[in-house]
């Protein structure tokens, strides 16, 4: 198991999922009561988002109060009307004279309509549920919240994919008091690999059930891709309690990046919408080097890759085996 640790170790977020076990399917949000400044970048090309170009260094809103990852395909952008609900409540929002307050929850979503009942999906209840079990400790990992529905290995058909699910990790950064979390759910056509053996961990099963096809290698052989549009996307977030601009929140978010093409091959593909937030909670009064905390985002986002795989629970039902129950895992 890859090193652990929880993105809620950054001083000033909270995490809650919600999920619909009847499906699965689900959603998280990421709460910063004081408001965190944010970034974004999308690298795939098939993306469900909602609020992201106000991430813009060009735009003026500074800050975000939430983050919101759901399933449901653009479905489950809705879950974010249920997340702004329960920040209003709370009063935290973007400040409108004395009337009140608009909440502002950037949002993205993956593709998990094919596993299990179409019909069910996360609505703005489900996301108002999420607010309401967000908490500052360990963040529960596996088939739950975003990564309820997600699968990986989807290359061959759906018969040969494995189940996935939402991994969290986080390190702290020698003896500065700077820390840096990654959370993610992971639903992607590629295979989860090992950056550090560069071993599948996850993804596309061989015929017997005895070990994995490797996708990119059979596309280097010249493997005709045929995948759904939009079956797949990995959203995830990376947080730190540095203070940084939106500029270099963007940046940070852009590094990030390379965790996914670490960890997942391929990836950010044109039936991809994978997409990456950032969050500076800014509570370290320690001043950080911009690319440095991109270069450890890059590494702590591969980690949650690797355990959003190998913490996910096989649906026998549906015919998904996960990595602790297939004898051909690595």
């Amino acid at each position: 198991m890859p090193e652990g640790g929880s993105i809620t170790d950054v001083g000033g977020l909270r995490v809650g999922h919600y999920t619909h076990t009847d499906r699965p399917t689900g959603c998280t949000v990421l709460i910063c009561e004081g408001g965190a400044t944010a970034g974004v970048d999308v690298r795939g090309s098939a993306p469900g988002t909602r609020e992201t170009d106000l991430l813009s260094p060009t735009n003026a809103v500074q800050q975000v109060n939430a983050i919101m990852l759901s399933g449901g395909s653009a479905y489950g952008l809705d879950a974010a009307s249920g997340v702004m609900r329960y920040l209003e409540e709370m009063h935290l929002g973007f400040k409108i004279g004395n009337l009140g307050v608009v909440p502002i929850v950037p949002a993205a979503i993956l593709m998990d309509l094919g596993v299990g009942n179409f019909k069910i999906r996360p609505n703005a209840e489900s996301g108002y549920k999420a607010c309401l079990a967000a908490d500052t400790g360990p963040v529960p990992e596996g088939n739950v919240g975003a990564g309820a529905g997600a699968t990986i290995g989807k290359m061959f058909g759906p018969q040969y994919a494995m189940k996935s699910g939402l991994g969290t990790a986080s390190v702290k950064v020698g003896d500065t008091g700077i820390v840096v979390g990654a959370l993610v759910a992971v639903n992607a056509a590629g295979d989860v690999v090992r950056p550090e053996s560069a071993k599948i961990v996850a993804g596309a099963r061989t015929e017997d059930g005895k070990g994995y096809r490797n996708s990119m290698a059979a596309v280097m052989d010249g493997y005709q891709v045929a995948v759904r549009h939009g079956a797949n996307t990995t959203i995830g977030v990376v947080a730190t309690n540095a203070k940084f601009t939106k500029v270099q929140m963007t940046k940070i978010a852009q590094m990030a990046h390379d965790g996914y093409a670490r960890a997942i091959n391929p990836v950010h593909t044109m039936f991809d919408g994978d997409t990456i937030f950032s969050m500076s909670t800014g509570t370290s009064e320690v001043t950080a080097d911009v690319s440095a905390i991109g270069e450890i985002a890059a590494v702590v986002m591969a980690r949650a890759i690797v355990r959003a795989a190998m913490q996910a629970t096989s649906i026998p039902e549906l015919g998904l085996i996960a990595y602790r129950d297939y004898p051909g895992r690595g």
